[in-house]
């Protein structure tokens, strides 16, 4: 695991919220892969996951967060971003995937749906 990169959950609310920090790389993703499985797998159908403290991410990040995507929507649910940095955001709008994710500026809305 790179230095500075951690992923915390909040299970307060009915649905999950993963808060990343750091960088989202090929060494990286796939610890977000698992814990997007594991939370899957708990039942949840509806996760959210904070990237407004990541600073970087590659493709393999885009990949993970697509496979992700579709896991939840096939159970029916959704996998709901939280996007805040410019450089994230550029990155989801130059692939476009911010056409394929919902898109929220804050946890808390996101959870809202």
């Amino acid at each position: 695991m790179e230095e500075g990169f951690e992923i915390v959950e909040n299970e307060d609310a009915a649905v999950p919220v993963l808060a990343v920090k750091g960088e989202i790389d090929v060494s990286t993703a796939p610890e977000l892969r698992d814990r997007l499985v594991q939370v899957n797998q708990r039942g949840h159908k509806t996760v959210v996951v904070d990237l407004s403290e990541v600073t970087f991410l590659d493709s393999t990040a885009l990949g993970v967060l697509v496979s992700g995507l579709k896991r939840f929507r096939s159970a029916g649910g959704d996998l709901r971003l939280v996007v805040t940095g410019r450089s994230v955001s550029k990155v989801l709008e130059i692939t476009g995937l911010h056409e394929v994710f919902k898109i929220f500026e804050t946890a808390g809305a996101a959870v809202s749906g």
